[in-house]
């Protein structure tokens, strides 16, 4: 993976797109100088364009090959018009689109490129070295060796290897990559431990459970290349435009040369038919787009997204940090008679120091809160579906779910069930408390949901999460979502993803590396600004301040791009036509359309830029 993202790299540094745009920027900067700072004369300031057209033959020959493949679009007619304009002397006009054409496939190398770094910052996680301990000592042996039952000691500081369970040693793990939580993570003999984590000051040693490429991180490595690999492609709106104004501007010109019999009205067709609205006013657009985001707290990673951001039909979203703050608070402590709210607080906090789960964090806060110290504990595990389990001062604990006990005698003692989330305690076996929590849905997030089909013709709006079910359906029913999909996989979600964008296009809104795979099948993927690194990378847009109102500014500031990109390349085209139709009949020469078309150029340029000018409203959401 770190290869692919080199060769990536590779690739756009010394792509022949790259240095001839470099080249291109060169030349024409050193005639703009030379013709206006130094006044020198056209017949020699003209050499340095006439380099750049030299330059861009290869650039013609590739679009030959695609004329011959049928693959017709704003691109060819630009080809032909970089040959019209060297055959009509028009040295700076063909210089700019051999730029525009050169800079624009760099830049989509460039993208190429940012689009597997999320790969390679993956892969970098994984080292690819273990310490084995045999009976002769500690043996360094290369990761891909590892076999499960092997054990494993994971130094301080250094990058778990391989899923595992601790045998020996206390300590913390950071395993933010994975739930999305900044905070360390207790150990003990017992606990489980997952590749890619960052070990803290205490060396451990671990029992492999997985084989490293069968580990939990390696499958969500494997999902994320599918998912890179499969990612929709999109037509960009200059290519959907130019393929009928090409084939347009031809037949005007051919008709102008055979009605009038002059092929200097075919060329002078083609001068004014230049495509500088496609090829100038969109982009310009989109860069007002993405500096207005910026100024609202939000990059724009992958241009593209403000095209089809407010096409999307089909919305989805994580749970936690996304419709909620992330941050589930202890309401409630329910205690078994004879217990009380100090030795409950004890019991779950000693045990929760050990464990990843997001109730962990309010468990932990609310005990610290209290001046309650939680215990070290000899022996833990957290087995999948059975809960929390530890040892300690004499009693066995146990903390876990509702369904869990529902078969046993014990299910009789506990209270009602109760909207929101919550957890059952066990001590050697009894009932000792039932703990309920709150993750409190944003002040924005049921008003967000409740505007997008009405404002934003979203016909289809899902809530897909890893948590249990009885917590998503609870903030489901909170914020308006009918569509829930719970206890979802990293795999799973981006098999929804993939099947709902198949229906239509998706905009995917999440956090957290288990949202990576899905944000990549998504038609547009956002991440809010506390996600990880890898999540930041895979999202087309990240929005720093976790807010939905600032996701509604980003989908109002996209359909304006489109709305005035439109404007100014139809608008710019439609001039065009008209100059198109005045040449064929002979009445534009071209000398004159060329300024005309230049004109045309600037109005399209200006009116592109309005993309950018702040304006008081850019959302429709009433928070209120």
């Amino acid at each position: 993976m770190q290869s692919h993202d080199g060769e990536a790299l590779r690739r756009w540094r010394f792509s022949k797109e790259t240095w001839i745009a470099l080249l291109s920027i060169l030349g024409i900067a050193v005639y703009l100088v030379a013709r206006f700072l130094f006044h020198v004369p056209p017949r020699i300031s003209n050499w340095s364009l006439i380099a750049v057209l030299v330059a861009g033959t290869p650039l013609l020959f590739d679009l030959l090959k695609k004329l011959v493949a049928l693959e017709v679009g704003s691109d060819a007619l630009a080809g032909i018009s970089i040959i019209t304009s060297a055959i009509l002397g028009e040295y700076l006009a063909g210089a700019i689109i051999v730029l525009m054409l050169a800079g624009g496939t760099a830049l989509e190398l460039y993208a190429t490129h940012r689009a597997s770094a999320v790969l390679s910052a993956l892969a970098k996680r994984l080292p690819s070295e273990a310490h084995r301990l045999t009976a002769s000592g500690i043996v360094e042996v290369r990761t891909a060796d590892v076999q499960i039952a092997d054990r494993l000691v994971v130094l301080p500081h250094e990058i778990c290897p391989a899923d595992g369970t601790v045998v020996e040693g206390h300590g913390a793990m950071d395993e933010s990559y994975l739930t999305g939580e900044p905070f360390q993570i207790a150990k003990a003999p017992g606990s489980e431990v997952l590749s890619g984590a960052i070990n803290g000051v205490a060396a451990m040693t671990i029992v492999v459970s997985k084989l490293p490429v069968d580990s939990r991180y390696a499958k969500i490595v494997q999902v994320m290349e599918q998912a890179e690999a499969q990612r929709p492609q999109f037509r960009r709106m200059a290519d959907r435009l130019g393929g009928w104004y090409t084939l347009l501007a031809l037949a005007v010109a051919a008709a102008g040369w055979i009605i009038g019999g002059e092929p200097r009205r075919f060329l002078a067709v083609l001068v004014i038919a230049t495509p500088c609205p496609l090829l100038l006013a969109i982009p310009v657009a989109i860069i007002g787009a993405i500096s207005l985001a910026a100024t609202r707290g939000i990059i724009i990673k992958n241009p593209a997204m403000l095209e089809r951001i407010d096409r999307c039909r089909t919305i989805i979203f994580d749970k936690t940090g996304t419709l909620t703050y992330g941050k589930p608070s202890l309401t409630d402590v329910l205690c078994a008679p004879g217990l009380t709210r100090e030795i409950v607080l004890r019991l779950a906090s000693s045990l929760e120091q050990y464990s990843r789960h997001p109730l962990a964090t309010s468990i932990l806060d609310a005990a610290r809160a209290e001046g309650i110290a939680p215990v070290e504990v000899t022996e833990i595990s957290e087995k999948p579906g059975n809960g929390l389990r530890g040892r300690f001062d004499g009693d066995v604990v146990e903390i876990t779910g509702r369904k869990r006990i529902a078969a046993s005698s014990i299910a009789s003692e506990l209270p009602p069930v109760a909207p929101g989330m919550e957890c059952i305690v066990l001590r050697n076996g009894q009932y000792a408390a039932t703990l309920r929590f709150q993750d409190v849905p944003r002040e924005e997030s049921r008003s967000f949901v409740d505007h997008l089909v009405p404002r934003h013709q979203v016909s289809r709006v899902m809530l897909v999460s890893g948590d249990r079910d009885a917590e998503v359906q609870h903030l489901a029913e909170l914020v308006g979502i009918r569509n829930v999909r719970s206890g979802t996989s990293p795999e799973e979600k981006l098999a929804i993803v993939r099947e709902e964008t198949a229906k239509a296009p998706t905009m995917f809104l999440g956090d957290g590396i288990n949202d990576a795979p899905a944000m990549e099948a998504a038609s547009v993927s956002i991440a809010f600004g506390h996600a990880n690194d890898i999540t930041a990378e895979a999202a087309d847009a990240v929005v720093l301040e976790p807010s939905l109102a600032v996701v509604d500014e980003l989908i109002h500031i996209g359909r304006r791009m489109r709305v005035i990109a439109l404007q100014s390349a139809v608008g710019g085209m439609s001039l065009s036509l008209i100059g198109m139709i005045a040449a064929a009949a002979g009445w534009l020469a071209p000398v004159p359309g060329a300024i005309a078309q230049e004109v045309i150029d600037v109005l399209a340029v200006l009116n592109a830029i309005r993309v950018a000018m702040p304006r008081a409203e850019l959302k429709d959401l009433d928070v209120g």
